[in-house]
């Protein structure tokens, strides 16, 4: 199991579109993965899931993935999260 922290730089946080693209991304790869923030810990793959979090610019979060591909999920994630999901 890995984890990393990463900041939500673009304007509307996980909303709606980022959010899909998101999960989208997250339900490539095979390993479970969470989102965490705060107290609360939810399932990467699940729309609601992550649109229940609030998440909004300058939020931190953690991003848990255990599985055979747990270290590309994180870095793919990352990567989507920090291009401001090409906004």
């Amino acid at each position: 199991m890995k984890s990393c922290d990463v900041t939500i730089i673009n304007s509307v946080g996980l909303h709606a579109r980022p959010a899909t693209f998101f999960i989208q991304k997250a339900n490539t790869y095979r390993s479970s993965i969470w989102v965490e923030r705060e107290d609360r810990r939810v399932n990467a793959k699940s729309l609601l899931g992550v649109l229940s979090l609030g998440i909004v610019k300058g939020t931190t979060i953690t991003l848990i993935a255990d599985g055979s591909d747990e270290e590309e999920a994180l870095a793919g994630l990352s990567a989507l999260i920090k291009s401001s999901f090409n906004e």
